[in-house]
């Protein structure tokens, strides 16, 4: 009589990793950052400022259809799987979705802590220009700055408008074509 090896959802390393850093218990929400697992408990003072982005965005989101949240993204390839504080993503995509792609938002934000402050600025800063995501908005609570990414390019994003002092007002350009107060950032 042979045993047959247990069956797993997947079949390779990185889906594995994948797939079991979603299911560590004790912890709501991780995300793997070049390979280190990263559990997430963001401070209400960060939680915060994201949702006063939110907030002045949400009607420019609401007309274009999509939905503003902070679901999964992958980057397949790689030993990342990235919740950022806020993407943009059309409503049909997200529906039924499990994680989503950077190049199929419109916009992320992340909101910089004491604890992974780098890792905003220069490690998801070069892998969500490296997977497309068009716009990535940097909101540095300890340098107090808001700095826009975009024209993502493999080897990072070729525009960058900032940083500016918080209470300068950011141009978010086409799709959303509007001034974000960063006054109370």
């Amino acid at each position: 009589m042979s045993t047959r090896p247990p069956s797993y959802p997947a079949d390779d390393p990185e889906t594995a990793l994948k797939y079991a850093v979603q299911r560590i218990r004790g912890f709501d929400r991780v995300q793997v950052i070049e390979g280190f697992i990263e559990p997430l408990s963001p401070a209400w003072d960060h939680e915060s400022t994201i949702a006063k982005v939110r907030e002045r965005i949400a009607p420019k989101v609401n007309a274009l259809g999509c939905m503003a949240g902070s679901g999964d993204l992958d980057l397949p390839g790689t030993p990342n799987w990235f919740v950022p504080d806020l993407a943009i993503v059309p409503r049909e995509l997200a529906k039924d979705a499990g994680a989503l792609l950077p190049d199929q938002t419109l916009l992320i934000v992340e909101v910089t802590s004491d604890s992974n402050g780098d890792t905003d600025r220069v490690v998801k800063r070069r892998r969500y220009a490296e997977y497309g995501a068009p716009l990535y908005l940097l909101v540095d609570r300890q340098e107090r700055t808001c700095t826009l990414y975009s024209a993502p390019g493999n080897l990072g994003y070729t525009k960058v408008d900032g940083p500016h002092p918080f209470g300068t007002p950011l141009p978010l350009p086409e799709p959303f074509d509007l001034e974000l107060d960063t006054s109370e950032f």
